[in-house]
């Protein structure tokens, strides 16, 4: 414990230099960035014309870390927010608690918890984002006050088909989303308050996320049963128009891969879709990410989304001690002046364990391993016993069906000698 103690206050020493720095960078280098950026992208004459900004705000966590390329990682809770397949293969039930501050006064606070049964994974999530609304007369005299906000509220389920002990599976998913927006009652020419004003600019909507995920084996370079590479497709915020403005409908191909056990990279390419006139569709954009597990409790990941207009770059890392994990994130979003603390993000997650799969595997490991010693004194009804037993543990755990089969040909070859045996007498 005092070594862990030791390397997270390390860890925040470094994180607040590296922020620090950051914050304190000329702001003649922070321009050339962004036009430097701007230069290549161009500036996107079709941004800001979808509703709900708050559906393109994440909540925080490993994947803002990553600067959004998550959406074929989806191995922990930011799942809910990136790719709806991911719940159906969850290695742990997670609940997180989220708070950023996104730009200027906006802040979004968010919370999620998801689980898994077998091969179906359920979730639930909310986020919501408040700005405050604030008029002044020509005398610089506060005439009304209040929050513009929007909320969102996200049930999700998935299931992972085909999956056994040689392929994980393919995963589909949906999420269905209810979003609200609360705009307060505004004032006249005279500076009066119009009654139910803010009615008018007020909406709800219902929504979907569709997406689908696969894992598998790909110039892996290190021994794990854990798939080093995924794959996904992923379509977000399906829905009709809000009061004349589409919704940010996105669809996202990823994939991800693990080298070595420790470091991991993502790559997101989105493709926005404007439901209401294709031809005023935003940009394609893509973001890049990485996360490398430093020791069994200490990670770190950057990342950077490359967006005409809004791209940024993310850098954070998560301590985690007794279940509980602590993510901070820094963000430069090149879409604003940098202004101190504006970037940053806390979550916390709680891992509320893997309802005994462990546990099992463990057994199932075992006992195929006693009948691989059984099988090789010929005790072969003890052999059979344990790949069995194995296999009520779980169905999928094909070694040991194999084993079984290799038996039962064994078997049958020493029945067919026994008989040509007797015919000889």
């Amino acid at each position: 414990m005092v070594k862990q103690s030791g390397t997270f206050f390390c860890f925040i020493f470094l994180f607040s230099a590296v922020l620090a720095g950051a914050l304190n960078s000329d702001a003649d280098d922070y321009g050339s960035v962004a036009d430097y950026l701007d230069s290549i992208y161009g500036i996107d004459d079709n941004a800001g014309l979808t509703a709900f900004p708050v559906l393109n705000v994440p909540m925080g966590g490993r994947s803002e870390g990553m600067a959004t390329a998550f959406s074929a990682v989806s191995d922990d809770i930011s799942f809910i927010e990136y790719n709806p397949a991911g719940s159906a293969m969850l290695a742990r039930s997670e609940l997180a608690l989220f708070h950023n501050n996104w730009i200027a006064d906006t802040k979004i606070e968010g919370a999620a918890f998801a689980t898994r049964i077998k091969d179906l994974g359920l979730g639930a999530g909310a986020k919501w984002l408040y700005t405050p609304f604030t008029e002044y007369n020509l005398y610089g005299e506060r005439v009304s006050k209040g929050y513009y906000s929007e909320a969102v509220a996200i049930l999700n389920g998935s299931y992972n088909f085909l999956s056994g002990y040689y392929f994980s599976g393919v995963s589909a998913g949906m999420s269905l989303k209810g979003a609200f927006r609360f705009v307060p009652d505004y004032t006249d020419n005279d500076d009066n308050i119009i009654a139910n004003s803010g009615r008018s600019q007020s909406a709800a909507m219902v929504m979907a996320d569709i997406g689908a995920l696969t894992r598998f084996d790909l110039f892996k370079f290190y021994h794990s049963r854990e798939r080093n590479t995924s794959a996904a497709l992923v379509v977000k915020n399906l829905g009709p128009p809000v009061k004349d403005d589409p919704l940010p409908t996105v669809a996202t191909a990823a994939f991800s891969y693990k080298p070595l056990r420790p470091l991991l990279i993502s790559f997101d390419f989105s493709m926005p879709f404007n439901m209401m006139d294709i031809k005023l569709s935003e940009k394609p954009y893509f973001a890049l990410g990485a996360a490398v597990n430093v020791t069994s409790f200490l990670s770190m990941r950057m990342g950077a989304l490359f967006k005409a207009g809004s791209s940024r770059l993310a850098l954070g890392s998560a301590v985690t001690l007794n279940r509980i994990a602590l993510d901070v994130n820094y963000t430069l979003d090149l879409l604003t002046q940098l202004q101190p603390l504006n970037r940053v993000s806390i979550g916390v997650r709680f891992d509320l364990g893997d309802q005994g799969r462990q546990q099992r595997a463990n057994q199932v490991d075992t006992l195929y391993l006693a009948g691989l010693d059984a099988y090789s004194r010929r005790s072969y009804g003890e052999a059979r016993h344990n790949w069995e037993e194995a296999l009520k543990l779980d169905p999928k755990f094909d070694p040991a069906r194999e084993s079984l089969r290799v038996l039962e040909g064994q078997e049958a070859i020493e029945r067919r000698i026994d008989e040509l045996q007797r015919l000889d007498f």
